[in-house]
């Protein structure tokens, strides 16, 4: 027979030992562990489990920690802000935007189109996405009948796929400023800005995934398909770009309508209260710093409306650079007009176009 165990009086050394306990796991804590109390602490994370604040992870979590640390070594460096400053949008603007789509005209068009489906369903696949139609009715018509949606897109869903994209949005436009940048050199002569805008769009998706970094950390899983993804997208870019620059900007434009239309059905799923969770929520200093987002607008559903406004913006700047000749044709978006007074191209979204500018209508 098993008897209880009777109460045990604690120690003075027992005490000790989980006052030691106790400052190790708080040494962990704010990341400041010493190392007389580090293999105590160790020990205990081990062996005990902590509360994740992260919406979904895959990997152990070791101490909560902040992902974006202050430099370190540096005393004399408050703060590194951004090389490029973000356009102010307004709400009229960003509440203007709609989802479109530039039909295609030849077979240049058709190529691009196709990757950009077999992309689409490669990473559907990958981030478990599936919108089905009832859900973009019930956002126009809560009253519509309910039906059984094994697929409902979640608040930790929306992360899963925004992580993913964002990883790989940050691409098309490196890649392609790299090789153009390279070509310059290579040749001498000028680009005619095209660089600067291509930088700061691939700058800009990376602050689209820094904003979710804020929000979620993914585990290990995630963190190998991001690896994947971006190593066979990178080479398959680059080697793109140096056979057809032009059909790799069609690409990212038929690609940036999708983003365009992800966020869209992400704002309408919160309007149709299917994302309780983020109606109220805040969104991260980051994204604040970044967008100059004013008092009172500053909820999950307005940090949608900027990045779908960004989106948007990438989507007009790719579909008119693939309308342009592309060794001799200059940045629209970056040049002065003769007629200021006329609508034309620009870094903001005042006069944007959802399937681009011909080249007769800028040059």
């Amino acid at each position: 027979m098993y008897t209880s165990p009777k109460p045990m009086a604690m120690s003075t050394s027992t005490w000790k030992m989980a006052g030691m306990f106790s400052q190790a796991l708080q040494a962990r804590y704010d990341g400041s562990t010493a190392s007389l109390i580090r293999p105590c602490a160790n020990h205990f994370l081990q062996t005990h489990t902590i509360a994740s604040r992260r919406p979904f992870s895959t990997t152990r979590r070791n101490g909560l920690r902040e992902i974006f640390p202050p430099p370190a070594n540096a005393p004399n460096v408050k703060v590194s802000g951004p090389a490029w400053h973000h356009p102010v949008y307004t709400e009229e603007q960003m509440n203007a935007i709609s989802v479109a789509h530039r039909e295609c005209k030849n077979w240049a068009d058709r190529v691009a189109l196709t990757m950009v489906k077999l992309l689409r369903w490669g990473t559907d696949t990958a981030t478990g996405y599936r919108h089905a139609k009832e859900v973009v009715k019930r956002a126009v018509d809560p009253d519509a009948k309910q039906k059984p949606d094994w697929f409902a897109m979640t608040e930790r869903k929306w992360l899963i796929r925004f992580l993913f994209l964002e990883s790989v949005a940050g691409v098309p436009g490196m890649v392609a400023a790299s090789v153009r940048h390279l070509n310059s050199l290579r040749r001498l002569k000028r680009d005619n800005g095209w660089i600067e805008t291509l930088l700061e769009e691939a700058y800009n998706e990376r602050m689209h995934l820094l904003t979710f970094m804020k929000m979620a950390e993914p585990g290990r899983f995630m963190k190998f398909m991001i690896v994947a993804a971006q190593g066979v997208f990178y080479n398959g870019m680059f080697i793109s770009y140096l056979i057809s620059p032009r059909i790799c900007h069609r690409f990212v434009g038929h690609l940036e309508e999708e983003a365009v239309l992800t966020y869209t059905r992400a704002i309408q799923d919160i309007d149709a209260g299917k994302l309780p969770k983020w109606e109220k929520m805040e969104a991260p200093e980051i994204a604040v710093r970044y967008w100059n987002m004013p008092e009172g607008h500053r909820t999950m559903r307005d940090l949608l409306l900027y990045i779908r406004a960004d989106e948007a913006k990438h989507r007009e700047v790719n579909h008119t650079l693939g309308n342009l000749h592309q060794d001799e044709d200059p940045n629209p978006f970056i040049s002065e007009y003769t007629d200021p007074s006329k609508p034309h191209p620009s870094k903001g979204i005042e006069n944007i176009k959802p399937t681009g500018w011909d080249r007769n209508e800028v040059l």
